[in-house]
């Protein structure tokens, strides 16, 4: 027996499940899912140049001036603590003279003599090799990295500094000098090149201190082949700040 399609002679068409065409709906289905999400997150404006993106600087500079104002005022509230217990502790002169030796090793008075000042700089950004044979710059080479500023501090400390200044902060025992890209982070606060470092001390031996440095006289062969700046100047007259700072430690435990 036949059916109505049989009689007529027509094929008979049956629906069969194709597996590409389904996968093929999903992933439309997906990529509008992620342009709309695109276009709700965005509001109308341009992802790339999101003004917030662009004030990503600004807002650390911004963050590195409060911190300086919050260390100033601290320090201030400190100085006038110290007075304070000072007046009122009871020691002999003898202990106060102990007492003041040992703020001034700690690096939290101020310190005044004569010093030797480093300029690190980085190099002009179309910077070409200086002389011949020499490989063209990479960026890198163009700019001061964190080795190359803690190398002119460990020189100067082995070169018998009483004190040491980068920039316009003192540094103690728990102060790292750290680099992320091209700016100086330290103690809570950003720093751009030219970098500074002020020691006080036997100029002559800061000096030589430096010369003698294998990593100090590797960053100089940048300085020849690149154009990378520095500059030593003695000074007669300097006067270091006191560290203002924080002293807990945070990763450390005293012993004893």
């Amino acid at each position: 027996m036949s059916n109505s399609a049989d009689s007529t002679g027509a094929p008979v068409r049956r629906f069969r499940f194709r597996p590409v065409r389904l996968l093929t709906a999903a992933v439309f289905a997906l990529a509008g899912l992620i342009f709309w999400t695109s276009f709700n997150t965005a509001k109308g404006t341009n992802l790339r140049t999101d003004s917030s993106m662009l004030r990503l600087s600004d807002l650390i500079q911004e963050r590195s001036r409060n911190n300086g104002a919050l260390e100033e005022s601290a320090a201030a509230a400190r100085a006038e603590v110290d007075a304070l217990a000072r007046r009122d502790n009871g020691n002999s002169a003898e202990q106060d003279k102990k007492l003041t030796a040992l703020e001034q090793a700690a690096g939290t008075r101020p310190l005044s003599g004569q010093a030797l000042t480093v300029t690190l700089t980085d190099a002009p950004p179309n910077a070409t090799a200086k002389i011949p044979g020499v490989p063209a710059p990479q960026p890198n080479d163009l700019v001061i990295h964190q080795q190359d500023l803690q190398a002119v501090v460990n020189a100067l400390w082995q070169g018998g500094a009483k004190g040491i200044e980068v920039m316009d902060q003192r540094l103690i025992s728990t102060s790292a000098v750290r680099c992320v890209g091209n700016t100086l982070i330290l103690q809570g606060r950003v720093y751009s090149p030219p970098y500074k470092i002020t020691a006080v001390g036997d100029r002559g031996a800061l000096k030589k201190s430096l010369d003698a440095s294998p990593a100090i006289q590797n960053y100089l062969q940048y300085v020849v082949a690149y154009g990378l700046g520095w500059k030593v100047e003695q000074r007669d007259a300097v006067t270091l700040p006191g560290y203002s700072g924080t002293v807990d430690l945070h990763y450390a435990k005293p012993v004893g």
